[in-house]
């Protein structure tokens, strides 16, 4: 039944429009109830998973700052006159961490920073984490010992919300709610967005309203300014994830858009075999030309701080040093050196990487808050609070659709049926190879579909009808 008349008969300006071609609005016509279906159900089945996703990500947004103030004694340390030679620091840290190998060095950033000498294999440690041995490069004291995870070397507090935030600390299967949460995203952000912009441009306005129509409109306000950092977030959260994340990385295989790495192969033998101890199976590197020159060498090629020394994992393998600053302009290039010469045995610099592998770096680094900063941190928690508001208001507006009732008024069924072929078919196949792509956005929308065709086809043996049609 149109709303039209019930607009009018409650005293609301009656609005002026620009006659629309007849064949655009009856395609949006047929296509509105399909559209409002959609964005209803998914909004009501998925927002839990949503929420929780949100939720989480506001307390990362925040993660980095507080990170800085609770482990402040590991990180920062008074600045001295000169820092010791790496070499010396790795070894008062092996001094007095002998256990394990050593992974990773990352010599202070910046005065006042800590060196992080970062151990693998040690007993009563994840074995996907490492123990960070903080010492001051100044003194070669050292500052603690934390637990490290990934590349952008979280902490456990960040750790811990990272986890919370991708899987909820379930592992493997805890992972498919976060992926879950954002194959749907961008679908019911822009179902919303077609659905605001589809309404009557007099039926948008938020004052003077009241209600049920007060909080819709609050609700497409708030959808139509967060839309575009959705699609962000959905957009970058999948490259990661378990499904949709395999098939994007194939597809850059496939088209020769893959991050490149350096080559850390070095030639086996020769006058200077065995003069190494790699960190991978001895423990602490040293032999050789050492961490210093190598350090030295990747200098000459133009790697500035912030970087990370990965000594070699065997006698036929090179260190490799690369730049970590995740921030804005992004360092990521990286050299090989070979620890029996110091020379430079490959280069990879960042501004040669492929186009998409560029993109996949800058948006991952701006979905986790790193590109920018603070400013970044800043704008990802009010995109979470924005999505939060949004659910917070579209559980209201289902409850108020029932009028109290507990499971509100139900929305109309069979839609599909009224999309003229002509758009349906193209509609059905781009719905079919994105959901090849995207697994848990297609299985859940094969399901609702076979569902809907399924009760509708009872209804209609029942005589009853399913279809109403929409504003």
């Amino acid at each position: 039944m149109s709303v039209e008349p019930a607009v009018r008969a409650s005293g609301e300006a009656k609005e002026t429009r620009q006659p629309e071609p007849t064949g655009a609005r009856t395609a949006w016509v047929s296509l509105r109830p399909l559209v409002l279906r959609l964005h209803f159900y998914a909004g009501l089945l998925i927002a839990p998973f949503l929420l929780v996703a949100a939720t989480t990500g506001l307390l990362y947004a925040a993660s980095y700052q507080a990170e800085k103030v609770v482990y402040a004694d590991e990180l920062r340390v008074p600045v001295g006159a000169s820092e010791l030679p790496v070499s010396q620091q790795v070894a008062a840290a092996r001094k007095a961490h002998p256990e394990g190998t050593v992974s990773a060095v990352r010599p202070s950033p910046e005065d006042g920073a800590t060196t992080r000498v970062l151990l693998a294999g040690v007993p009563g440690v994840n074995s996907d984490h490492t123990l960070a041995v903080f010492v001051d490069p100044y003194t070669g004291e050292l500052a603690g010992t934390l637990e490290q995870y990934g590349s952008s070397g979280a902490l456990p507090l960040r750790t811990w919300i990272d986890e919370l935030h991708r899987d909820l600390h379930l592992g493997e299967t805890g992972r498919l709610y976060s992926e879950l949460a954002a194959s749907w995203l961008w679908v019911t952000a822009g179902g919303g967005l077609v659905l605001w912009f589809g309404r009557r441009r007099a039926r948008r306005k938020l004052r003077g309203t009241t209600g049920r129509r007060r909080t819709l409109s609050l609700h497409g306000t708030v959808g139509v300014w967060a839309a575009a950092g959705l699609f962000f977030l959905a957009a970058t959260g999948l490259t990661w994830s378990t499904y949709a994340g395999q098939n994007i990385a194939d597809l850059r295989e496939a088209v020769g858009q893959t991050t490149p790495t350096v080559s850390a192969g070095v030639a086996p033998g020769g006058e200077h075999a065995g003069h190494t101890q790699p960190g991978g199976t001895g423990g602490t590197p040293g032999e050789g030309v050492g961490l210093d020159a190598v350090l030295d060498a990747a200098r000459a090629e133009r790697l500035s701080d912030p970087v990370e020394i990965v000594p070699p994992a065997d006698s036929s393998s090179a260190y490799v040093v690369r730049q970590i600053q995740r921030s804005w302009p992004e360092k990521q290039d990286a050299v090989a050196v070979d620890p029996a010469t110091g020379e430079v045995t490959d280069v990879v610099r960042f501004a040669d990487y492929p186009l998409l592998a560029k993109l996949s770096r800058w948006g991952i680094d701006a979905h986790t808050g790193a590109l920018f900063g603070p400013a970044n941190q800043i704008v990802l928690a009010a995109l979470t609070a924005a999505l939060i508001v949004l659910i917070v208001l579209g559980y209201r507006m289902w409850w108020r659709r029932g009028r109290g009732s507990a499971f509100g008024r139900p929305m109309p069924r069979g839609a599909w049926q009224k999309v003229p072929p002509l758009v349906l078919v193209p509609l059905m196949a781009a719905v079919a190879v994105v959901g090849y792509f995207v697994p848990l956005l297609g299985i859940p929308l094969a399901v609702f579909l076979a569902v809907d065709i399924l009760l509708g086809e009872v209804d209609h043996r029942r005589g009853r009808r399913t279809y109403t049609p929409v504003g």
